[in-house]
């Protein structure tokens, strides 16, 4: 195995106490949602309490589960959009910020959610990001991205989640690449189950053109990267 992998997929735990990080050099401890500014348009999603939920049996879900890749253009409702939302990474209670509807190594939710929206009731097409702790959309632009088709198989929403290293590796540093790794695995399979609930259908992506992409969504591609992503929109019959 070479040593980059290695260090990579089987950190020695045994060796933490010695590993110098953020946390233990007495660094201010990163927030766990990038702020935004006061100028930037907010948008609201459906409240918690006031949201229409599917009733489906959850071993159902598991068990019809897909990757899609053919979408109709149908419209996303903002009840849907806004229960993938929770789904994916919500805060159910605003007083336990950490405690989200994925888990995450050490509570450290080092991913971020962006949606690109194409045909969204109520949204205007173009990149938002997802704010937990409110359970709001900030945008980040109106812009079209550029051969989407290739990415999001032509789908009304694209899930888009970016990694944010040092929010992650400030506590637990050289271990921190895998634990990110493993976020976005739980946060793609709950989006896959969210969809088989509402009779959607979504597709996890992660080939794609890394600085493309990264520009497109106004990252600097070292502190924040795409690292994930899934077309989400009603299934088409073949």
């Amino acid at each position: 195995m070479k040593a980059e992998r290695k260090k990579l997929l089987k950190p020695n735990w045994h060796h933490f106490d010695t590993w110098d990080t953020g946390q233990k050099r007495g660094e201010e401890k990163p927030p766990l949602c990038k702020p935004y500014d006061d100028k930037d348009l907010l948008f609201d999603l459906v409240a918690i309490d006031a949201l229409q939920r599917p009733s489906v049996d959850l071993f159902d879900a598991i068990s019809n589960r897909r990757s899609i890749r053919k979408y109709a253009q149908d419209e996303i409702s903002l009840n849907d959009l806004s229960y993938l939302l929770l789904s994916t990474n919500g805060v159910l209670d605003k007083e336990m910020p950490m405690r989200r509807t994925v888990p995450s190594g050490g509570a450290r939710h080092a991913i971020e959610t962006y949606i690109y929206v194409k045909k969204v009731e109520g949204l205007k097409a173009g990149l938002y990001r997802y704010l937990p702790h409110d359970h709001k959309l900030v945008n980040v632009h109106f812009k079209e991205m550029a051969s989407e088709k290739s990415f999001t198989f032509g789908a009304p929403l694209t899930f888009m989640w970016t990694a944010v290293p040092y929010r992650m590796s400030w506590r637990y540093g050289e271990a921190a690449d895998k634990l990110l790794l493993l976020d976005a695995g739980h946060i793609c399979q709950n989006l896959y189950l969210a969809c088989q609930a509402l009779e959607l259908g979504t597709c996890a992506v992660g080939a794609y053109d890394q600085e493309v992409l990264d520009d497109f969504m106004g990252l600097d591609g070292e502190e924040e990267f795409l690292i994930y992503a899934g077309p989400v929109g009603k299934k088409m019959n073949d």
